[in-house]
């Protein structure tokens, strides 16, 4: 996905405030407790300033009496609670963000490579943080597969005749509930899959536990070193008598390291299949060097992907990403939006709804026009750096905010990273002896200036919605099925058939994929007639658009 892509470092969960149990009723407030209070905050500020401000009066010495009694025991009550509710154990952790990640991963910070784990089945191959939460992993792919039809779909129609008997897919993806559900839907059309992860926040550990149960080779755990995310896509490449015949990339990593390392294997392979902007760029540059040696299918600038994978889902993530991290009020807020693509298009939309002013730099003038059409100011980055409370960036590009654009934001300005990778943003600038780094809670890192001036870094500039939220299954749905699509067609299409180039799917896959979605909105479909067909030059089944529609 564009804006779901890898985290690389050189090229290489807000839980809501608990519900009371049913049948329980809130305790009415004692009109003579609120009373109290008021006395007792009105004798703090006579404690304050020495005299007694207001309409009512001075207090009569009585009343500032009664007062200090309840401001006593008040405390009284107060040190009671805090000697009781602070024997936690030593390994608790400060913040609600933690209370949901406590369920699902582990605080222990070390690498599992040199840990064996074993399933009940008594698998080995693989290595995951921890596979005793099997069961709420499997619990939250159940859930995804609730809000991902077409999917399901799939299963039930062509599971039978297994179109992916015999292939052996290696991928490289975000390891969420949403992408298990692919990868256990190519295994129900006859697949074996090795799987690695792409982004090295993103990976939910307790659903790779679920899909190693599930007899998934899966190397993938949260917050990997740079070495372990490439000793994770190795392992996937070097199994014992395994060798691929396709890929299923976001990003080109695995492309990368398989061409790199293992020439031999990357000739012999069916084809790829490659979902994110930059790894697709990554093709386009083998391919005009002539390296490109195998076919290779462009999800990524399919129509079906753009539109609801980066727009819809870049939509509603931004939000759910800058909440949770945050807890920011975002009316009235100046934000900058750097690169108006469909990502920067669907968060845009999401700010601008809840009022905040938002700004956009653009390098492409058509993008630009749009955004001006869509009444936004388009600018540098220089003009408005300092004045701004958030800076977004949304490129898939390099070098996008600098150091020279991080010196002069405001003090708690907030930055972060939609587009694709942590290269976005010029750390490496940051990580400097002047600079010191402040971890406040997961995936929210203080950067402080000599002079006091800090910064809010999220995800340490990798992806925002992957890391501090997540995506909507549905949206991810789409995406899943053309990436499935895409392989049945490169794994049971003739050998002559594709050449080593890059190619789009057709766009009757294109609207095959939208109309398997329809089902869930109880949408109906107009139906052409023969003659209203003939006019247009199509057929009555589709496809409704020519191949160049983007």
């Amino acid at each position: 996905m564009e804006q779901q892509e890898q985290d690389r470092t050189t090229l290489p969960d807000q839980s809501p405030h608990p519900e009371p149990l049913r049948g329980d009723t809130p305790e009415p407030v004692s009109p003579k407790s609120s009373l109290d209070l008021l006395q007792m905050l009105q004798a703090a500020e006579n404690r304050r300033v020495g005299h007694v401000n207001g309409d009512r009066g001075e207090m009569s010495t009585e009343e500032v009496t009664e007062a200090l009694k309840t401001d006593m025991q008040v405390t009284n009550q107060k040190q009671e609670y805090d000697n009781h509710h602070t024997k936690t154990p030593q390994n608790s952790l400060s913040h609600p963000y933690n209370e949901t990640r406590s369920v699902n991963s582990d605080n222990n910070d070390d690498s599992p490579r040199n840990i064996v784990q074993t399933t009940s089945r008594g698998l080995t191959d693989f290595c995951i943080k921890n596979i005793k939460h099997v069961e709420s992993g499997r619990r939250e792919i159940r859930l995804a597969e609730q809000e991902m039809p077409a999917l399901m779909e799939l299963r039930r129609r062509a599971g039978g005749e297994r179109p992916l008997a015999g292939a052996k897919i290696v991928g490289c993806t975000h390891i969420t509930a949403q992408t298990a559900v692919l990868i256990e839907t190519l295994c129900i059309l006859g697949a074996q899959c090795r799987w690695a992860a792409c982004n090295i926040f993103s990976t939910q550990n307790h659903v790779a536990a679920a899909l190693a149960e599930a007899s998934v080779a899966v190397f993938a755990w949260k917050e990997q070193a740079e070495d372990d995310f490439w000793w994770c896509i190795d392992k996937c490449i070097s199994g014992a008598s395994w060798q691929p015949n396709l890929i299923l990339d976001d990003g080109g990593d695995m492309t990368h390291w398989i061409q790199k390392k293992y020439p031999s294997i990357f000739k012999q392979l069916k084809g790829i299949v490659e979902e994110s902007v930059t790894g697709v760029y990554r093709l386009y540059q083998l391919s005009k060097a002539g390296r490109l040696i195998v076919p290779a299918i462009n999800v990524n600038d399919c129509v079906i992907k753009q539109k609801f994978d980066n727009l819809y889902c870049c939509k509603e993530s931004i939000l759910d990403g800058l909440k949770r991290a945050t807890n920011i009020l975002l009316g009235g807020k100046q934000v900058v939006v750097c690169g108006y693509g469909e990502v920067g298009k669907g968060c845009c939309a999401a700010l601008n709804a809840l009022g905040a002013v938002v700004y956009v730099t653009e390098v492409d003038p058509i993008c630009a026009l749009q955004a001006v059409m869509d009444g936004f100011l388009v600018i540098k980055l220089g003009e408005v750096v300092q004045h701004v409370d958030l800076v977004i960036t949304c490129t898939g590009n390099k070098n996008v905010v600098m150091r020279k654009h991080l010196d002069r934001m405001k003090n708690l300005c907030i930055v972060c990273n939609m587009g694709h990778s942590n290269t976005e943003i010029d750390l490496a600038s940051l990580r400097t002896a002047e600079l010191k780094w402040v971890k406040v809670r997961p995936h929210v890192d203080h950067v402080v200036w000599p002079d006091g001036k800090r910064i809010l870094l999220l995800a340490e500039g990798g992806l925002l919605n992957l890391s501090c939220s997540t995506v909507p299954s549905l949206v991810h749905s789409i995406t899943a099925t053309t990436q499935a699509l895409a392989l049945i067609e490169l794994y049971n299409s003739r050998d002559e058939r594709y050449k080593q180039e890059v190619y789009l799917l057709p766009k009757k896959m294109d609207e095959y994929v939208a109309s398997l979605h329809l089902r869930c909105f109880d949408a109906h479909l107009t139906e052409l007639t023969g003659e209203q067909a003939k006019y247009l030059g199509v057929s009555k089944q589709g496809p409704f658009k020519q191949h160049h529609y983007r």
